[in-house]
């Protein structure tokens, strides 16, 4: 597919995440929130509405609940964490998938959360089972890069649509191991055909979102958030234990929304504790005492997936329509 490198701006960008942190993590949020309520209006209410509800659109399955960075954005970063230390059952984690695929789950997995996946030592393991089983899904994985070498990433990218290397950093540079391996990448375009390397410069210290008032460089607990958030309707979010959360800003593994370790997975994600976050927050997140404080809103891709969705939908109906008039 393709090796690209990605820094946000340039200098530009890095600079004003750096000076101006406050006004670039704002300034980005209002214009995110301005374009997207149209789009999410709408997906929330095709979800709502659908006869059976719909397969998510992401599966976030964390295997391992810790990470060797120290991102000031992050509570999980090594300094701040305060989880107990899990790590998922082989047994459960091949249940899930196995399950998944008797779903006929065609979205995108991953195998990350809030975490580096390659402190799983299974992780290459986990996923040639998921490329096997799920042939059809989009696979991606995102790493910070401090444990990979040209050898792991050459290990994982046969069972991966896409490998993102978040290069966290202070001094805009990458990593000696980082540069290596894109070096070697753009050396052997024939071994990265199938995939896409995603090399990404990012400021450690970066002000963020507050990930629900949780962000160790961007509290809050004051500033109720009106807008709504697609996350519950499109991401399923799994932690080491088999509980599903509401999604990656449950830092802390405080939510449970259903038990894979006692409700089969199709079940538990039409659980009564998701239909009644759903209608919760379906116009706002101020009713849903978790959310109500909360910034976060993800990256341009799942719009393009809801997006995408939303146009396969009036697709088909179009198609059920004209037959039907056919007739």
């Amino acid at each position: 597919m393709s090796v690209r490198f990605h820094n946000f701006g340039g200098a530009l960008g890095w600079n004003l995440q750096k000076h101006f942190p406050r006004l670039s993590s704002e300034s980005y949020l209002k214009l995110q929130f301005l374009t997207r309520n149209k789009l999410q209006e709408q997906y929330i209410q095709y979800f709502l509405n659908a006869e059976e509800t719909p397969q998510p659109l992401v599966v976030n399955l964390e295997t391992i609940n810790r990470c060797n960075s120290t991102c000031s954005f992050c509570t999980a970063n090594k300094n701040a964490e305060k989880r107990p230390y899990k790590r998922m059952d082989e047994d459960l984690f091949y249940s899930i998938i196995d399950q998944l695929h008797d779903w006929g789950y065609k979205g995108h997995l991953t195998l990350y959360g809030n975490n580096e996946p390659f402190l799983d030592t299974r992780i290459v393991e986990f996923h040639k089972y998921c490329r096997e089983q799920l042939p059809d899904s989009y696979i991606f994985l995102s790493s910070n890069g401090l444990l990979l070498t040209i050898d792991k990433v050459k290990e994982i990218i046969p069972y991966v649509n896409q490998l993102i290397i978040n290069n966290y950093c202070r001094d805009m540079k990458l990593h000696d191991n980082v540069q290596e391996i894109y070096d070697y990448a753009k050396s052997h375009p024939d071994e990265f055909k199938d995939v896409e390397l995603l090399i990404q410069m990012r400021y450690m210290d970066a002000v963020l979102t507050n990930r629900a008032g949780s962000a160790p460089n961007k509290q809050n607990t004051q500033k109720i958030i009106k807008e709504t958030c697609l996350m519950p309707y499109t991401d399923m979010f799994i932690f080491p234990d088999g509980r599903m959360g509401i999604c990656c800003c449950d830092n802390f593994e405080a939510t449970t929304l259903a038990d894979l370790t006692k409700t089969p997975l199709k079940e538990a994600w039409s659980s009564e504790e998701y239909r009644k976050l759903r209608q919760a927050i379906k116009t706002s997140r101020s009713d849903y005492q978790f959310c109500k404080y909360c910034d976060f809103i993800d990256a341009g891709l799942r719009m393009d997936m809801v997006d995408d969705t939303l146009k396969h939908r009036a697709a088909n109906h179009g198609a059920r329509q004209s037959l039907f008039r056919k007739k």
